[in-house]
């Protein structure tokens, strides 16, 4: 019951939160310079044209009154309909869903693993040469701008190497089923998965190194020494354990914001997910999908918040749900 209550609570609390970022960015991308009926209808269309696309797509009215539509809208679940697609918009978002979701589970799945395990393991070496260079390669994955990285792969492990394609989600002109469809979608998932890993690496590495080595300090664990456990059994099952509660806030969090904002790694290896959709629809002036994109990461976020919450929890049972 109490995890019941605690669940419809935070359900509760995204619905204001939802309706504030539809507010915001809806209100926004209306007062942003130029006009949209223009870039839909042509920079040289004959202004009658121009005035039927705005009164096509009610741009004609007040900025209020276009809110209130779409408010009503979105309530019988209707995203709208996309300018440059034609097509609902949901059903626009839903088809790039699926690869940002991927790309997104994939590089920071293997970030959390592989940042986690030599984070742990240095946590033993503090001080030591290979602590200071894992420090150092730490910091220097933290700084690294996603887009340059990507890039400079894309030089070195397609135009040079010939190793991985450059972009895309799937060859030119394949046909292939089956396991040869997702090998090949696996050889490109290669590049953008490895490029938002590291990125996110060196966090997982510094975070679980601090962690894991302020838990070696706690009296729990001089307990166990004194008792007679293995300091491998100390390090997995009671140092690492509690550790563990920082680490799953992190990969939460950062699920939240790598759904969000995939947008310079996916444009870079044109992959076919939402980030990139936001960007095409930016410089198309799609308003609805900007619109309905920013209401989907924003529920996105707020679900992955929730789960964090919930799997903290589960972790940590003095947490409880409250």
């Amino acid at each position: 019951m109490r995890l019941r209550r605690y669940f419809l609570r935070r359900v509760l609390q995204i619905i204001p939160v939802v309706l504030v970022v539809i507010v915001i960015n809806f209100v926004l991308i209306r007062l942003a310079p130029g006009d949209v009926a223009v870039v839909m209808a042509g920079e040289n269309a004959d202004p009658s044209y121009v005035e039927a696309v705005r009164v096509r797509y009610g741009l004609d009215k007040s900025i209020s009154r276009q809110l209130l539509i779409y408010l009503g809208s979105l309530l019988r679940g209707d995203l709208g309909t996309s300018y440059v697609y034609g097509q609902p918009v949901g059903a626009v978002i839903g088809m790039r869903m699926g690869p940002t979701v991927l790309l997104a589970l994939v590089s920071l799945l293997s970030a959390a693993g592989l940042g986690t395990i030599v984070g742990t393991m240095m946590s033993r070496r503090l001080g030591s040469r290979l602590d200071t260079v894992v420090c150092i390669g730490a910091i220097v994955s933290c700084s690294i701008p996603a887009f340059w990285l990507g890039l400079m792969m894309i030089l070195l492990f397609s135009v040079r190497l010939g190793w991985f394609p450059a972009s895309g989600m799937y060859s030119i002109g394949s046909s292939g089923v089956g396991l040869a469809r997702v090998g090949d979608m696996a050889l490109h998932l290669i590049m953008p998965a490895t490029t938002l890993a590291c990125v996110y690496f060196g966090e997982f590495v510094r975070l679980s190194r601090a962690s894991v080595t302020e838990m070696l300090n706690e009296g729990f664990v001089v307990m166990a020494r004194a008792i007679g456990f293995s300091e491998r059994t100390i390090l997995i099952k009671h140092a690492l354990r509690n550790a563990l509660l920082p680490l799953v806030t992190m990969f939460g969090l950062q699920l939240g914001l790598v759904l969000a904002g995939a947008v310079l790694t996916e444009t870079v290896f044109a992959w076919p997910g939402i980030g990139r959709l936001l960007y095409e629809s930016i410089l198309a002036r799609d308003i609805p999908v900007i619109v309905g994109t920013y209401i989907v990461l924003a529920i996105c976020v707020a679900v992955c918040s929730l789960i964090t919450d919930l799997v903290y929890a589960y972790v940590d049972p003095r947490v409880g749900y409250k």
